[in-house]
């Protein structure tokens, strides 16, 4: 088992027992979800948060050479 697919687990597990039931659960079980696959994809190497960081800085976006 790969540390994106544990993490997964983790994530939607801990959504399952911090919730029970409604909408507002679905919702917490996603987002931890989500949480739990990042962190497992960043474990494997497979997420390059340093990118992440430069597109949201915009560094080595198109903008600065639009700009005349």
């Amino acid at each position: 088992m790969s540390n994106t697919t544990l993490g997964l687990a983790v994530g939607v597990a801990l959504g399952f027992a911090g919730a029970f039931g409604g909408f507002g659960a679905f919702l917490l079980v996603l987002v931890l979800g989500a949480v739990g696959l990042l962190v497992g994809r960043w474990l494997d190497g497979q997420l390059d948060v340093d990118g992440i960081a430069d597109q949201f800085r915009g560094s080595g976006s198109d903008r600065a050479r639009v700009r005349r």
